[in-house]
């Protein structure tokens, strides 16, 4: 190599050198010593370092997968059912998310979508026969969980109807009434609501509906008001819970939208479930036929029975919550940049979601027993009570802190998180409230009820 040669390669050298980053160096590395470490180097050896040095020259670190799946409990599915939860996954990843935020605004539901969603064939999962699927408890949370992913109000739609309205026909109905109804409800040919909740009885339904029924030869008359029932502006059906004037115990109907004396008014100005057409019943005189009324359906601890299993449900709905605005929150840490890196690299903010990650596992294991007890036999009140009491407090604390990561952004629906702050207050309320569920699972602690 000629001198002009050597000369040019060491003053490349000399421009490629970051002279303050030398400078720091020298302040924790004794700079002659690991000069004389590499002048003893082999040429081979050499190369070798230089090569390696190339080769990192340029590449940017890749972060991992955004999941809130931490312990990978999706992957105890299955392989069967984990296709079916990839594909509702797939379903509102393509087609959900692209039109919450505009249906969440306008506060219309997404018709369009519901022959889209029969597609999936998912109706009924855990009911055996009546063209429904047959499947366990378990996977049925992982769905629910999927759907509150994306968004609460498509899971809350879903869950009326799959869960509360047809649970009602498949645990109180005659066998004719399972036959006649749940296949087309499966098929979702007809939508289903279901009216338990009344203006002015909430938590206190066990203690008696002001909505009343009397039997007048082959027929029923019902009166009185339902109020929050999902579904209901645009539901084929209503199940509808009425008490009986002649021996006060509590009945089911069938109530068919067209039915002579029911009318159904869209509940306006909500800030949580916009999407999810909340109505006001209001039943005058209205009229069902006695192979309306739900055969097995005898007094409220029927009533109690499906809110029992439904109530499993709304607590996957808020670790899907949950879980959403944790990858949301985690995907805009690793995007947002500010003095001049990722905001997932600042303490703090790693802080803020290892802690969001830990409420959303302790969710999610906990929900995950809780299945498991269902689909052995074993669920009783309190355990469906303690999950939603417990994985509807971490969920909002979840969301709180997703909000509080996205700074001004938060506020903006553009970036999904202020949706899930909203609907959130919604999970945390319906299916009983913190304070009626911890009363049922304090009874059953202590062996003393502190219900008034």
């Amino acid at each position: 190599m000629s001198f002009f040669e050597s000369f040019a390669q060491i003053r490349g050298i000399l421009k490629s050198i970051d002279l303050n980053a030398v400078g720091k160096l020298a302040k924790r590395v004794d700079l002659n010593k690991l000069i004389g470490l590499v002048m003893k180097m082999s040429d081979a050896d050499l190369a070798k370092m230089v090569r390696l040095m190339q080769a990192g020259e340029g590449k940017q670190k890749e972060a991992p997968e955004v999941s809130g799946d931490f312990y990978q409990l999706d992957n105890t599915l299955t392989e069967e059912d984990r296709e079916i939860q990839l594909k509702v996954r797939s379903f509102m990843d393509s087609e959900i998310r692209p039109i919450a935020n505009e249906y969440w605004n306008k506060a219309h539901f997404p018709m369009h979508i519901i022959p889209l969603m029969a597609k999936l064939n998912i109706c009924g999962l855990t009911y055996q026969g009546y063209g429904c699927a047959g499947k366990s408890a378990l996977l049925e949370g992982f769905i629910a969980m999927e759907m509150a992913r994306v968004d609460s109000s498509i899971s809350t739609f879903f869950g009326v109807h799959s869960g509360l309205a047809m649970g009602s026909i498949y645990m109180c109905g005659s066998e004719e009434q399972k036959e006649y109804w749940l296949p087309k409800m499966q098929r979702m040919e007809m939508i289903g609501a279901f009216g338990l909740t009344e203006p002015e009885v909430g938590s206190g339904v066990a203690g008696g509906l002001t909505t009343t029924c009397k039997k007048v030869g082959d027929e029923w008359i019902l009166n009185g008001q339902k109020k929050w029932i999902g579904n209901a502006t645009f539901s084929d059906i209503t199940i509808i819970w009425a008490r009986n004037l002649d021996d006060n115990q509590v009945k089911g109907f069938i109530v068919k939208k067209d039915n002579p004396g029911f009318k159904a008014e869209k509940m306006e100005d909500k800030m949580a479930l916009r999407i999810v057409q909340n109505a006001l019943i209001t039943l005058t005189d209205c009229k069902v036929p006695e192979m309306d009324r739900l055969q097995n359906a005898n007094s409220f601890k029927d009533t109690a029975n499906v809110l029992r299993m439904t109530r499993a449900g709304v607590a996957w709905q808020a670790v899907g919550c949950g879980r959403g605005a944790y990858e949301l929150a985690l995907n805009y840490t690793l995007k947002r940049k500010q003095f001049g890196r990722p905001i997932a690299g600042f303490q703090l903010v790693q802080d803020l979601l290892v802690t969001m990650l830990g409420d959303l596992t302790a969710m999610q294991t906990m929900v995950y027993r809780l299945s498991q007890l269902q689909d052995g036999g074993d669920l009783a009140d309190e355990h469906a009570s303690l999950a939603k009491v417990f994985c509807t407090l971490r969920m909002r604390s979840i969301v709180d802190h997703a909000r509080e990561l996205f700074g001004g952004n938060g506020i903006l629906l553009e970036y999904d998180i202020a949706r899930f702050v909203a609907d959130a207050e919604a999970i945390y309320s319906y299916e009983g409230t913190k304070e009626i569920n911890s009363l049922i699972v304090g009874r059953a602690i202590t062996g003393e009820s502190a219900f008034v």
